[in-house]
């Protein structure tokens, strides 16, 4: 049988990184590979090759047996290939609509035709989602702009449609509604190379699995022949007992109070307390108000109302550094845009916040903050060439791990993660969760908002449901509590 998409011998190097090794891949019609592999595997300079964002130094791509040329992302989608980013790529000032069909425009009097219009909500109503396309993609949330991009990807009759982490912005329900919109691409022909670390999503959706290393292919197999744990060793290089590590609370006394928090319709009447060595998760569904908690006990948004205590002293929040002052950090849902200066260096983006800690007389010490940096690179496993790394250059997992660097040198009592693990392999994120275990042990307060009810049933020591901005259900016992006795709260 002809495959539909054939990648030989693909190698790519950057400076100081040999980011692919020669690289294999096959896809049929109608099939969804699963490709997997630690933050800096190199799947997304693999997917970036396919999508003619990169020019590979060496090998070839063929669709249908025919060798194509693949120079520019115009080209990939010329040959039938659409590609979904981990980062999406809108223009923040354009509609939906706008941004769906840029580049491939047809008007009249230089405004979009109703038919396009029309498109758009199509689309929309087949991912299962309330999106107006006239609206400005700037004032989507995470899980909207998500959307957008695939009904993007969807709206360009693709025959190879590739999806990097396309999920990991959304909640269970639309992570259900968009496996069947996958189904349904499948059932078309459509040939799907879907990346995720959510391995749960995989064995539902994948046909096969390809697990990448350190740029090279280091296993491929049927999904009914590989299992979670073999799937898992696969991908870390080394066993992997238990994805949640194990530990033993100790609780003090509350180091968060927060009291009646509102800000509009977003945030209702949002009351809660996190105790010293306590890890508290809060879930829900997109746009139940979760993030909009943490933005407002961080300063980053005004609250119409509302008291937030550290350490049992009032304390007045009325922008960032103000709750830095208080001992309040928040590592952001959007790390990309909002927790790092991604043309900045890695060390200048952990430096920033710490220019107190190394300055003296209004001169930085250099040395000094690259030596702690050093540190933390080593003990957080942050993979990069060197400290003077862009920021931009750097997996998701990796540029997470140094957004935690910057905040742990601030030496905060209460930590904010909004989505902690979002984008990052198994690996990482074991190493994520014995990092928060190991703050709550030195008495921190840690609030862990996520999406992946898995995550929260094994980290959280209290549960907080939201629903339509304000608590909906607290769940003290969270060793008896299922999943579905969750989303129960977060829906009804």
């Amino acid at each position: 049988m002809t495959h539909l998409l054939e990648m030989r011998g693909i190698q790519k190097s950057f400076p100081g990184v040999h980011a692919l090794r020669g690289i294999d891949l096959d896809l049929h019609a109608g099939e969804v590979l699963a490709l997997l592999g630690e933050n800096g595997a190199g799947k997304s300079t693999l997917l970036k090759s396919l999508g003619g964002a990169h020019i590979p130094d060496a090998g070839t791509i063929r669709i249908d047996g025919r060798n194509v040329r693949l120079s520019s992302p115009l080209e990939a989608q010329r040959a039938g290939i659409a590609v979904i980013y981990q980062e999406y790529n809108l223009i923040p000032a354009l509609s939906s609509c706008e941004n769906i069909f840029l580049g491939r425009e047809r008007t009249r009097f230089g405004f979009l035709r109703r038919g396009e219009r029309q498109l758009a909500l199509e689309l929309f109503r087949r991912l299962g989602a309330d999106i107006n396309p006239d609206t400005p993609c700037g004032r989507l949330s995470v899980a909207e702009q998500q959307l957008v991009e695939i009904a993007k990807a969807m709206s360009l009759d693709a025959r190879v449609l590739v999806m990097d982490e396309p999920t990991a912005a959304l909640s269970p329900p639309e992570v259900d509604k968009l496996l069947a919109i996958v189904r349904d691409l499948k059932s078309q022909g459509i040939g799907v190379i879907y990346v995720s670390h959510r391995l749960e999503e995989i064995q539902r959706i994948a046909d096969r699995v390809m697990v990448m290393r350190d740029g090279q292919s280091v296993a491929s197999s049927h999904i009914a022949a590989a299992g979670r744990q073999q799937i898992i060793e696969w991908m870390v290089g080394r066993k992997l007992e238990n994805e949640f590590p194990s530990r033993k609370p100790s609780f003090g006394e509350p180091r968060l109070a927060v009291r009646h928090l509102c800000r509009a319709d977003k945030v209702r009447d949002v009351s809660f307390e996190i105790r010293r060595g306590e890890i508290l998760g809060m879930t829900g569904l997109v746009g139940a108000g979760r993030t909009e908690v943490a933005r407002l006990i961080f300063g980053a948004d005004r609250r119409d109302s509302g008291e937030i205590a550290v350490d049992g002293r009032p304390r007045d929040i009325r922008e960032p550094r103000d709750a830095i002052r208080a001992g309040i950090c928040l590592l952001t849902e959007d790390r990309k845009h909002q927790g790092l200066i991604l043309g900045q260096s890695i060390l200048h983006n952990y430096g920033l916040p710490n220019l107190k800690r190394f300055s003296t007389c209004g001169f930085v010490g250099h040395r000094e903050e690259r030596r702690t940096f050093g540190d933390y690179m080593t003990k957080l496993g942050i993979k990069a060439p060197s400290a003077s790394q862009l920021a931009k250059n750097l997996s998701g997992g990796n540029q997470q791990k140094v957004v935690l660097a910057k905040w742990l040198e601030a030496n905060c009592d209460v930590i904010l993660f909004d989505e902690p693990t979002r984008g990052i392999d198994v690996g990482a994120k074991f190493e994520i969760y014995q990092l928060m275990h190991a703050l709550a042990a030195q008495g921190k307060a840690i609030l862990m908002i996520s999406s992946e009810l898995p995550e929260v049933l094994g980290m959280a020591d209290r549960i907080l449901v939201m629903r339509q901005g304000h608590v909906s259900g607290e769940i003290l016992d969270v060793k008896s509590t299922s999943q579905e006795a969750i989303m129960e709260m977060a829906v009804h």
